[in-house]
């Protein structure tokens, strides 16, 4: 369908009627939907299974791994806890209120929603969103990524076949009518994507004075350390997994490696032959290995590899027509080279040397750089780890670990800075669509006149005592 900021005015205005009716506030209500949605995902497993290997070359198993298999997880995570979360919280007042003694706190749903969600993982950052919309009791219109087109049209299909237009819809389009969307007057915007298009969304955003949430990859890309007592094989197992993932295209990917120059030498060739192990000599030729998202971004990786030829320790080769490009190791890079300074978003992976010894130095740098989504420490030093684990700024992260913090029941995933501000993943999510409001059940008896005029006179001196003593 080709949209029109009419049509879109149009599908806003009708949902923001569906909204006011009431219906959205009932949870059992909210929880059929759920159900609808985890049945529906089920039942169109190999429809998405289809989708992302045209859109991404993915694999059955990393489809399900990495997209469908965690929606069904935070779905099912929501429907056991959302009737605990809705719950209004009951209050004391403080003496101060007497006789007006019990104050509740109201989760009320923003409203209209509009969801922004990316082409790397168009089912989850487009599912695992909807999710924490519909607990939250909203309705939602969902933008999707023109990149991923396949995929695109398949969420299309399973979204109006089991929800109606004026509660919840996918748009399809490019940048143009992601604009015409931002447009609109809505109640809640959730954007996962780019920190460039994530400003231009609060800009957009704040003419309306809407609530958003921001997912982004961070601008200086996510950082991992290596150091000199890491076990080697561990590490190089789980960097080469979470590189070849996606061909690199993850928000919470490891855009960098500092690697200790007392290992920097094993821990290249354990990663070379893990790399190998994992996905061989030849990775570009590999069918499960998965493809670029454009001809663009395969070209970016061309560039890359090219201008840093000499220091290619392992592949720096693709297949433009199957727009596969290899994991790309690149040593030694300093740390003030533009490569460790921009969000890489590909299976490109430069290593920066470092002395063990001045490792708080180099903390230092990564601190001084913009916030990064996600931070990854391989050592056997806890004490340090757990230090910098709780005093840098990032999104989540994970010691001698890579990316399954963000698979953890009842934690949040976000960033912060230019890695997003907001978060979501189970309870995080419906609070993240909900908003506290606070009510005073009054009394119309034994009301004092401790708060009311006059203030002054023989007045001043008890009311002064009588408020200093329960407000302490």
């Amino acid at each position: 369908m080709a949209y029109t900021l009419e049509k879109i005015q149009e599908i806003v205005e009708n949902q923001r009627s569906f909204f006011r009716s009431g219906v959205t506030l009932d949870v059992k209500w909210r929880l059929q939907q759920l159900k609808k949605l985890k049945a529906a995902v089920i039942a169109r497993e190999e429809e998405l299974e289809k989708a992302l290997y045209e859109d991404l070359g993915r694999s059955k198993t990393e489809a399900y791994l990495c997209d469908i298999g965690p929606v069904i997880v935070e779905i099912n995570e929501t429907i056991h806890g959302l009737k605990k979360w809705a719950r209004p919280e009951k209050h004391y007042s403080g003496i101060i209120c007497f006789p007006s003694m019990r104050t509740t706190v109201y989760k009320l749903p923003y409203g209209v929603s509009l969801i922004i969600s990316p082409f790397n993982f168009p089912i989850l950052l487009t599912l695992g969103v909807l999710t924490a919309s519909i607990a939250g009791g909203n309705t939602a219109v969902i933008k999707t990524s023109s990149k991923s087109a396949a995929s695109t049209k398949a969420l299309q299909k399973l979204i109006s076949e089991i929800f109606p237009e004026n509660y919840i819809t996918v748009i399809d389009g490019g940048h143009d009518v992601a604009d015409m969307c931002l447009a609109q007057r809505f109640d809640k915007i959730f954007y996962t994507g780019s920190p460039a298009v994530g400003k231009h969304v609060l800009t957009e955003a704040a003419k309306n004075l809407t609530s958003v949430a921001l997912e982004l990859g961070g601008e200086n890309g996510n950082w991992c350390i290596v150091r000199k007592d890491a076990n080697i094989k561990d590490a190089a197992r789980k960097i080469a997994f979470i590189k070849l993932c996606n061909a690199g295209q993850i928000c919470i990917n490891i855009n960098q490696i500092a690697v200790a120059d007392e290992i920097a030498d094993s821990f290249n060739e354990a990663l070379k032959n893990e790399f190998i192990r994992q996905i061989g000599v030849r990775p570009e030729e590999n069918e499960e290995y998965p493809k670029l998202i454009s001809d663009s971004a395969f070209d970016k990786c061309q560039r890359l590899a090219d201008e840093y030829k000499d220091k290619i320790l392992f592949g720096g080769s693709g297949i433009k027509e199957a727009r596969r490009f290899a994991p790309t190791m690149i040593y030694p890079v300093r740390t003030d080279e533009d490569i460790v300074k921009q969000e890489l978003f590909c299976p490109i992976l430069p290593i920066v040397p470092f002395k063990d010894e001045e490792v708080d130095k180099l903390m230092e740098t990564i601190a001084d750089r913009e916030h990064p989504l996600a931070m990854y420490v391989f050592t056997k030093d806890m004490k340090w780890a757990r230090k910098v684990m709780s005093t840098q700024q990032y999104g989540g992260g994970c010691i001698n670990e890579v990316c399954i913090h963000m698979m953890v029941k009842g934690v949040p995933f976000n960033g912060t800075g230019h890695s997003g501000m907001g978060a979501y993943h189970g309870e995080w999510g419906y609070r993240e669509f909900t908003h506290p409001t606070t009510v005073l059940k009054g009394k119309t008896y034994f009301n004092l006149p401790l708060r009311e005029h006059p203030y002054s006179g023989k007045h001043e001196k008890i009311k002064m005592s009588l408020l200093k003593r329960f407000e302490r």
